[in-house]
């Protein structure tokens, strides 16, 4: 089964004006962690990113974490696409110059068994639903700056699908959800929240345009057993602010992460420990 990474790094330039791009330590071990561990036990994955970040990743020596092939395809997001409100618009535009079945999953995302089981017969699934809380779901008149695309016809009832980790098995329906979430970010180049319209293209919009499709969508998991210690999934997502605010649990979160590749992955664990930022966590 294939699955692919993503990476836009546009964000990143409007957010640090003139920085050098660099991901965190911690992300680039956890990208590693969820690269090696979805070769080993369910098959291809790839990196679509934009052309800095290609740069990037094949300055470390990490483009052997992608057996799948890192392919620089984001560089042409229309400028419209406001790249704060909708920092993770780069997922969606690699979703859509792929075809299904595929598997969309992020790099902070690690996957421990295989998942084929899981999706027999499914259009689309995702790991989890979540609550429709108004702070982060609100209502159709929170999107007032989006100019020209009919919240009217969506089905506001329907849970969101988290898609930290996404399948879809129907490339019809694939195209219909890229479509749409596409839509609506270009309706709304003024976004003027960086979290609601970008949760809801991304994953309220996911679940909203199944409805209307009729498509067959599962949630693979749930808040509870996501986050109770399960085998199958982990998910790192809420632990990143706890780390930058707590720089001996980003110590040992890092030390940890390199021993499970040394143990799990050796061989890549040597090449993973040559990146300057890295080395320290695996001495």
């Amino acid at each position: 089964m294939h699955a692919f990474h993503s990476n836009w790094t546009r964000p990143f330039f409007a957010r640090n004006p003139g920085g050098d791009y660099a991901v965190e330590p911690f992300e680039l071990l956890t990208t590693a962690l969820s690269a090696l561990q979805w070769q080993r036990e369910n098959g291809a994955i790839s990196m679509l990113c934009d052309t800095v970040a290609a740069r990037y990743y094949e300055a470390l020596g990490l483009f052997f974490l992608w057996n799948g092939g890192v392919y620089p395809l984001l560089d042409d997001i229309p400028a419209d696409v406001n790249p704060i409100a909708f920092w993770a618009a780069g997922k969606l535009y690699a979703l859509a110059a792929l075809r299904a079945p595929c598997v969309m999953i992020d790099t902070d995302f690690i996957v421990w068994k295989p998942i084929a089981p899981l999706l027999n017969e499914l259009d689309a699934a995702a790991i989890h639903r979540e609550d429709i809380s108004p702070g982060i779901y609100p209502g159709p008149e929170a999107f007032g700056r989006s100019q020209g695309f009919d919240l009217s016809a969506l089905d506001w009832t329907v849970r969101p699908l988290n898609t930290a980790l996404a399948y879809f098995g129907s490339d019809a329906f694939r195209r219909f959800y890229t479509d749409t979430a596409i839509s609506f970010m270009r309706s709304a180049p003024e976004a003027d929240d960086v979290l609601t319209y970008m949760v809801f293209a991304e994953q309220r919009m996911l679940a909203m345009c199944a409805a209307g499709y009729g498509a067959r969508v599962a949630a693979l998991s749930d808040l509870p057993g996501l986050f109770g210690g399960q085998a199958y999934y982990t998910h790192v997502w809420g632990f990143k602010q706890q780390m930058r605010d707590n720089s001996e649990l980003y110590s040992d979160f890092c030390r940890r992460c390199a021993a499970r590749l040394c143990r799990d992955f050796p061989e890549a664990a040597e090449q993973i420990a040559k990146v300057p930022s890295l080395a320290p966590y695996f001495a």
